[in-house]
Order: structure tokens, then C-alpha cells, then sequence
């Protein structure tokens, strides 16, 4: 079984208000990953940072909830704190930010199908986007790179062993960091 990752620590500046709490398929973004994720790994363990005290009383899916004392030094201090949660008998980790709500649940069983890669990053039209798996083999070398660094390292330093899957998936690319994006993303789907 593998374990699913979705970080909604940071603080949505440019967006005014905890992303993990916009609305999307009449969910939050948070409990929208939740329940396309939980059918398919377990557990499915969410990051929390920046406003963990709302964010947790207002998802209505259940979870594992880890706080990151340290998510202001970023996306790598709160993959490593989910990675620690992880329990030692996965097989892999689905990793997603939650701000990329809009990912098929096809997508998903593509990128949980078994395979020898370490890595599947799902590509539409070429671009590549979220959720990303990766083998647990990985997970010493992303809890070792200091917590400033960028996890795309480990990502390039494997990039032979990683499969590229081409999907039919706009909205692996979906990624709303501002109110323009969230109305694009809310404009395409109601």
C-alpha cells in the first residue's frame, strides 16, 4: 500500500485565505485530495502549518494530521515532517501540494499502478504537474537535503530512473496560488 502526502502548510499569502479551505466540486481543496487520495492510500497524512488549528477543524474527511513548527523555512521542511509520518511498511508516496486540487482520480490510479521506477510524474501536453509518486527508497535521501533546499533535486539527481506518464489531465497543471487562478480554475468547473 502506498502512503499519500499533501502539504497545506504555508501561509496563502497572495491568496488572503487558507488555500486548503477554498472550495472546489463543492469540497475544499483539502477534503477534495482527501477523498480522491484516501480510497487508494493509507494513511493519507496532510501537512499543516500556517492556520493548523482552522484548517483541521473544518476538514470534514478524516486524516492524519502532522503540524510543521518550522513551515516558514518551506516546501522542504514540510515534506520532510509528512515523510516522518510515513509508516515504514509503504511502498511508496503520493505527494501533492494542496493547492492542485484538480487532478482525475484516472490520474491517480495511473500514477499508483505498480512499476519499477522510483518516480512517475504525470505530463499533460508535455508540462509536467502534481501529484507525483515516488518509491519509499527515496525517502532518506529527501529527509537528508537540508530543509532550505528544493526537493526537485532528488527529483533531477533521479531522472533516469524516473517514468514520465502522458495523461489527459489538464488538471494536474492547476496549481492556484492567486484569486486570478482560483477564478480560472472555478470558471472551467461548477
Amino acid at each position: 500500500m502506498n502512503s499519500a502526502l499533501i502539504l497545506a502548510a504555508g501561509e496563502s499569502r497572495r491568496m488572503g485565505s487558507p488555500k486548503a479551505l477554498l472550495r472546489y466540486r463543492k469540497e475544499s481543496f483539502l477534503d477534495t485530495l482527501t477523498g480522491i487520495f484516501s480510497g487508494r492510500c493509507d494513511p493519507v497524512i496532510v501537512v499543516l502549518g500556517a492556520h493548523a488549528d482552522e484548517i483541521r477543524q473544518r476538514a470534514v474527511r478524516p486524516a492524519t494530521f502532522v503540524v510543521n513548527a518550522e513551515y516558514q523555512r518551506g516546501q522542504t521542511s514540510s515534506l520532510q515532517c509528512g515523510l516522518r509520518a510515513v509508516p515504514a511498511s509503504a511502498a511508496g508516496v503520493l505527494f501533492t501540494l494542496v493547492d492542485h486540487p484538480a487532478v482525475a482520480p484516472a490520474t491517480v490510479d495511473a500514477l499508483l499502478a505498480p512499476c519499477t521506477a522510483l518516480l512517475r510524474v504525470p505530463r499533460y501536453r508535455g508540462e509536467r504537474g502534481h501529484p507525483i509518486w515516488f518509491s519509499r527508497e527515496l525517502t532518506p535521501e529527501f529527509l537528508a537535503i537540508p530543509a532550505d533546499s528544493a526537493a526537485r533535486d532528488i527529483v533531477r539527481a533521479h531522472a533516469a530512473e524516473t517514468e514520465f506518464l502522458e495523461v489527459d489531465d489538464p488538471g494536474i497543471l492547476a496549481d492556484i496560488d492567486d484569486a486570478a487562478a482560483y477564478g480560472r480554475l472555478m470558471g472551467g468547473t461548477q
